[in-house]
């Protein structure tokens, strides 16, 4: 047997292979462009994602199923008759409809979303998006008076094109702010208050099941799991009781926890409900999300800017750490998501001197995403008492001063995945529910424990991440 997952992220799209016999492999990977026509714009090319799915897809021959996850907030418009896309895919970074939800804000909007999707006003998420394709393109408008108009995230726009399938699976709607969290369906209100209609959005549907067939290179393969991947990576990592987490540090750092049967809004904490996943024919699984905007692009920044030349060089340091030197950053390269929700806060170094050189500089930078990561655990066990240990996953948690940073400063073991494609691998895992074979891979994990207490240093965290605040 063979079983397929395509994990389409933020900056690449790649294909995992799991075979009966135990071995996993990426059989194909590609990057795609990142486009910035705007302060604070961020797109991708539908197209380009299209055919790098497609070349992925090719590379599974003879697959029994595929699961495909996405980047969860991305959203876009296309055509229902010819599936041409109508707007570039404005990427959960884009932050180009902020100045609209906060004049939402000031009209006490925000009471609405939180109540109804638990998700506050941010243009992170794809509802606002969706508006502001509405009301700014007009080959979306023109659509919409035809009523070929169709608005999405990602998922629903590589189904209907590659498998004829206009749907979304919950999880993925639940990262709009337009499903309401309890009735897992659209929401009137929220879609009225964001002005995108009802009926150009697709179905919603559970995260397993016939999502259709993908033409490939050696026949068609079903599509039987569709899954933002945050969610993907939490099931891969075999999270499944209350109280089990997962961080996965890609391009940010998420957070995610299971919470079962029970939804949990904690707006005060800055942490938001969700929906982990729903096999077909079951009741869902929540859980809470807690978002940190910047992780991995803090240091391909740093690396493009020349403070150093290959990871290889920044896994230890010299100096014992760099905020017992007074020196901090925070991360705010794309604002403050939880637990602030400050998207106009800015990237930070406070304590700055002519003693720091490039090196210290960069450690900064590991702590200061570490730091943050601290903040969201915290938060997080004030709503749930979290399991034993917190998992990890992601380049960075392969870098041995950071998950020790990381342990230090939360006072919580980190437990590194030591396999890094745990987002394809539960993505694969979904997938294999609809096929009513049994997948279950042993994911083999690290472990790094406390060994200094930090809690003194959280005074100079929180003073930068003050300052930072302060720089909107």
């Amino acid at each position: 047997m063979i079983l397929a997952g395509i994990d389409q992220g933020t900056t690449s799209t790649r294909i995992l292979i799991a075979r009966t016999d135990g071995t996993i492999e990426v059989a194909h990977a590609v990057q795609h462009k990142q486009y910035y026509p705007e302060e604070g714009w961020v797109e991708h090319d539908p197209d380009e994602l299209i055919v790098n799915i497609r070349a992925c897809a090719d590379a599974a021959s003879g697959a029994l199923a595929l699961g495909i996850d996405n980047q969860g907030e991305s959203c876009l418009a296309w055509d229902a008759r010819t599936g041409e896309a109508l707007s570039p895919v404005l990427v959960w970074q884009d932050k180009r409809t902020l100045d609209a939800l906060e004049r939402l804000k000031a009209e006490d909007a925000e009471a609405e979303t939180l109540a109804r999707a638990g998700l506050p006003l941010d243009p992170y998420f794809s509802a606002s998006k969706l508006g502001w394709i509405l009301e700014h393109l007009p080959a979306a408008r023109e659509a919409r008076k035809r009523g070929t108009l169709r608005l999405g995230t990602t998922d629903a726009f590589f189904l209907d094109r590659l498998t004829g399938r206009f749907v979304t699976d919950v999880t993925t709607a639940s990262r709009t702010c337009l499903m309401n969290l309890e009735t897992l369906e659209w929401d009137p209100v929220l879609c009225r208050l964001f002005g995108v209609p009802v009926d150009c959005l697709p179905q919603i549907v559970p995260t397993t099941g016939d999502f259709g067939g993908l033409k490939t290179a050696s026949g068609s393969l079903p599509v039987t799991a569709s899954v933002v991947d945050q969610q993907a990576a939490l099931y891969g990592f075999g999270c499944r009781a209350k109280g089990e987490m997962k961080i996965t540090f890609g391009t940010g750092a998420f957070a995610l926890m299971v919470t079962g049967e029970e939804i949990i809004n904690k707006p005060e904490l800055g942490l938001l409900p969700t929906v982990a996943w729903q096999r077909a024919d079951e009741a869902p699984v929540y859980a809470l999300d807690g978002g940190v905007f910047t992780a991995s692009a803090a240091l391909n920044w740093a690396k493009e800017i020349g403070l150093f030349l290959d990871f290889s060089a920044i896994k230890s340091f010299t100096a014992f750490s760099a905020v017992e030197s007074g020196l901090v950053f925070v991360p705010a390269l794309a604002g403050l998501g939880c637990p602030h929700w400050d998207s106009r806060a800015r990237g930070v170094w406070s304590g700055l001197s002519l003693d720091h050189g490039a090196e210290i500089m960069v450690q900064s930078i590991l702590e200061g995403i570490a730091y943050r990561a601290s903040e969201v655990i915290a938060a997080m066990d004030q709503c749930v008492r979290l399991s034993d240990a917190v998992h990890i996953d992601g380049g960075m948690s392969q870098n041995a001063y950071f998950a020790q940073f990381l342990a230090d400063i939360s006072g919580r073991s980190i437990c590194p995945a030591l396999m890094p494609e745990l987002t394809a691998l539960g993505t694969i895992e979904l997938a294999s529910h609809a096929t009513g074979e049994s997948f279950n891979p042993k994911v083999e994990f690290g472990r790094t424990m406390p060994k200094r207490d930090l809690s003194a240093m959280v005074p100079r965290f929180e003073a930068a991440i003050s300052a930072s605040i302060a720089a909107r």
